[in-house]
């Protein structure tokens, strides 16, 4: 009696270590994988949390990203800002939070857009609440960077700089902490 049990026991383990590995085998990579960037400044953090999708072969700017409309800047659920001390954004005064992050692109210049609705799909865009509008830099990459990244630089004293990089674009604003 022992020994059945003893064998059903290890041909059910057996059966189930077979099955997770066949569910591990059939997992297929996230297309745009989390991805965050933070720094600390005077001992508070400032956070990112987005998507990164790739190129996969496409034109991204101007086609699979249209110039004009808002884009939720990156992929999958909207992209985060988490700040716990004030900051300066471009010219924008952005209080200790939580926010969106969108931008405006176009073939030369682009927005960042900073949103107080949080916790929402990243196509689910109101512009009434909106904290702000901002210019940003836009500069060309020397080659086309294949995985999308937003990038916040580690600070000097209190400054520091946003950039967004993207096939052969290059976007950025200055941050300053208060």
């Amino acid at each position: 009696m022992k020994t059945t049990l003893l064998r059903m026991s290890c041909a059910t383990c057996i059966g189930l270590m077979a099955l997770i590995g066949v569910q591990a085998q059939n997992k297929k990579p996230v297309l745009s994988p989390p991805e965050d960037t933070s720094q600390t400044v005077n001992g508070k953090t400032i956070s990112i949390h987005y998507s990164a999708p790739s190129m996969r072969g496409r034109k991204i700017f101007g086609v699979v990203v249209p110039y004009g409309k808002v884009w939720r800047t990156g992929a999958n659920p909207a992209t985060t800002l988490k700040t716990d001390t004030n900051l300066k954004i471009g010219t924008a005064s952005v209080p200790a939070g939580t926010y969106t992050l969108y931008t405006l692109p176009s073939a030369d210049d682009w927005k960042l857009i900073i949103n107080k609705q949080t916790g929402q799909w990243g196509t689910e865009y109101h512009e009434d609440r909106d904290l702000a509008r901002v210019d940003m830099k836009k500069e060309t990459l020397s080659s086309p960077q294949e995985v999308m990244s937003i990038k916040l630089e580690p600070f000097q004293g209190k400054t520091s700089s946003l950039h967004i990089r993207w096939e052969t674009t290059d976007v950025s604003v200055p941050v300053v902490a208060e």
